[in-house]
């Protein structure tokens, strides 16, 4: 039929063009609607029969199109549904001139735009740890205007952390991580309230995720990253979370709390080979490459933009350029977000 191969022709340029989807959807419809005038108004005619098919064919291809634009516009409306509230800016919490200036790109974004950076400035972030995943978090989250930020880390800088930990300087060597990495966050944005912890987080500072609207693990181990899960599922914050060895990273978002599972449905038992970086190394690049990507969807859980990564697992391949994305979905059986978990008192 020429007439349905003239709309697989124009899905395909238009694909390689890169249109828009609604140009797209307006093209396509339009095409429809000529064949479907042309089988009405003349079947049996030179053209009607070039462009084949026939005007019950073409109506019951156009329902069927119209069916799974339908389903997907609702999944949408769904998905946005299912979001979690955000508060709106106080109408009197407005920004200086010297915010608007910085935030600039941020304020022309319809995504963000100023209530989006309003909410960043109220926002309340803890980061658990300032290593290699740690450090561009830090960075691009005081860049983005995240105002209250906790930074817990009870590691001091040495020399080996430089090779990918960018936000220390060499003089540094010795000093602690989270004080160290807190000064250069009040450089690069004064508008901040940064608060450096030097001591792990465990699974019984419930009370302290409770009053942050988001957690970012960037630790090393399995044992860690479990405690802080489970003091995130008490608590219920989301995390963002990530890990790198080698040269490979992963990227999610942990929230049983709005309907996605939590770490121990993902990762129940730690890795057979679940060594840190020290031991497994790491090429420097990749802490930055994934550490940006979770301040990137820490931005997005914050304002509402996009879809973010909440139900998802991206894994990147830095070795050989690839990276694919795999649905993840809540353990009922899970034993620390399941319905048979044990239910923990923040009193």
């Amino acid at each position: 039929m020429l007439g349905l191969w003239l709309i697989v022709v124009l899905l395909i340029l238009g694909r390689v063009m890169r249109a828009p989807g609604r140009v797209m959807i307006a093209a396509t419809g339009a095409v429809w609607a000529v064949m479907l005038l042309v089988q009405l108004a003349a079947p049996d005619s030179g053209l009607g029969r070039a462009l084949g098919g026939s005007a019950a064919g073409w109506l019951v291809l156009g329902g069927v199109v119209a069916l799974a634009l339908a389903y997907r516009a609702g999944l949408r409306r769904l998905r946005a549904r299912a979001a979690p509230d955000r508060p709106e800016p106080a109408p009197d919490a407005g920004m200086s001139d010297a915010e608007i200036d910085r935030y600039s790109r941020h304020l022309v974004l319809h995504e963000i735009g100023g209530p989006g950076q309003m909410r960043l400035r109220g926002a309340r972030v803890l980061i658990v740890g300032a290593g290699g995943l740690g450090t561009p978090v830090c960075l691009y989250l005081a860049a983005a205007g995240v105002g209250r930020i906790t930074l817990a880390d009870d590691d001091t800088v040495s020399l080996s952390n430089l090779q990918r930990q960018v936000i220390f300087r060499d003089d540094l060597q010795g000093e602690p991580k989270a004080y160290a990495a807190a000064e250069a966050m009040l450089r690069l944005n004064p508008h901040l309230d940064v608060t450096p912890l030097t001591r792990r987080i465990t699974q019984d500072d419930i009370e302290l995720i409770a009053g942050h609207d988001l957690v970012i693990d960037g630790t090393d181990s399995h044992a860690t990253r479990s405690a802080i899960n489970r003091a995130c599922v008490a608590a219920g914050v989301p995390l963002v979370w990530g890990a790198i060895g080698r040269w490979e990273g992963q990227l999610t978002l942990f929230d049983p709390a709005r309907g996605g599972p939590c770490m121990n449905c993902i990762f129940p038992e730690a890795p057979v080979h679940d060594a840190p970086c020290a031991e497994a190394g790491v090429v420097g690049a990749l802490p930055g490459v994934i550490g940006s990507m979770m301040a990137l969807e820490a931005v997005k859980e914050l304002t509402g933009a996009g879809q973010g990564m909440r139900g998802r697992l991206m894994i990147h391949d830095a070795l050989y350029s690839e990276t694919r994305v795999i649905r993840t979905s809540a353990d009922p059986a899970c034993t620390v977000c399941g319905p048979s978990a044990p239910k923990r008192s923040t009193e």
